[in-house]
């Protein structure tokens, strides 16, 4: 399983949320870098954005979700064209799973499990 996860459920339709671009960034001074990126299956995951038994440095990432892409594709008008969620991972190799709920006019997020 990749050291970070991610799902994304649109708790308006009460249905993951497809074809959600993601990218994953590093924090480099004051720049980001991207690491790698995808987009949503069926289920709202993107499975495979690291690869197996790679672990990430310890530092700060961001994960940008861009919703725009979603609300159009289902003729919707977002408020939010995209989420940007910003986290700090140690150096213990521990895995993180960073969801998404999305409304149009909201979204939320916390450490998943």
């Amino acid at each position: 399983m990749s050291q970070i996860t991610t799902h994304i459920l649109d708790v308006t339709r009460g249905l993951p949320a497809q074809n959600v671009p993601i990218t994953l960034f590093a924090q480099d001074g004051n720049n980001w870098q991207e690491i790698n990126g995808g987009v949503t299956n069926q289920d709202g995951r993107l499975p495979n954005l690291l690869a197996d038994g790679e672990v990430l440095p310890a530092g700060v990432y961001r994960m940008h979700f861009a919703t725009a892409v979603y609300f159009n594709a289902n003729d919707e008008k977002g408020f939010y064209p995209y989420v940007d969620i910003v986290f700090e991972i140690d150096a213990g190799g521990a895995h993180y799973h960073i969801p998404l709920l999305l409304t149009a006019y909201g979204y939320s997020t916390y450490r998943g499990s």
